[in-house]
């Protein structure tokens, strides 16, 4: 849960400031957060420098269209799981054209959830030219505390990785 950076706002511009000075561009595929990490992300005065833009892709027929989710994945394994998250991320980069992409895909609550997939369960997606990958999230409390904290943990994720490159 968000270490270095303690605010999202923080968090932002501390990533605007990486992706700029990196000369690297963002893309973003959103499901459960609804925009939210694009919203925060825009916060940002100059973020046009490097923010390519975003898709909410609340529907899985969006998922599949827009941003080129395999119909399979979502049939087999269902738009809340790792898969769907690298293929979102994916997706978005090569849709916006961006150096990365990333995604999140989860079950903010009150409903939706199952045993096998319970509210709070969450993944976040990461692709850029290197590889792709995912991060799985459990997270509790009711459904802004659990977008919340996934925009937080979002922002982590894209921070730990322009901090190692």
């Amino acid at each position: 849960m968000m270490g270095a950076l303690h605010s999202d706002y923080y968090g932002a511009a501390v990533i605007g400031a990486l992706l700029k000075e990196r000369g690297l561009t963002l893309a973003l595929a959103e499901s459960c957060t609804g925009g939210l990490v694009s919203g925060r992300i825009t916060d940002i005065p100059g973020s046009s420098a490097y923010f390519r833009g975003g898709v909410v892709a609340y529907h899985n027929e969006v998922k599949e269209k827009v941003l080129g989710v395999d119909a399979g994945d979502l049939k087999i394994y269902g738009a809340v799981s790792p898969q769907v998250a690298r293929a979102m991320a994916l997706g978005a980069r090569n849709l916006l054209g961006a150096d990365i992409g990333l995604s999140v895909t989860g079950i903010a609550g009150p409903e939706g959830g199952s045993p096998e997939k319970p509210v709070g369960l969450v993944y976040l997606g990461l692709s850029t030219p290197e590889f792709t990958m995912d991060r799985e999230l459990r997270l509790s409390g009711d459904r802004s505390q659990i977008r919340t904290e996934t925009v937080r943990e979002a922002l982590e994720m894209l921070h730990e990785y322009l901090t190692r490159k």
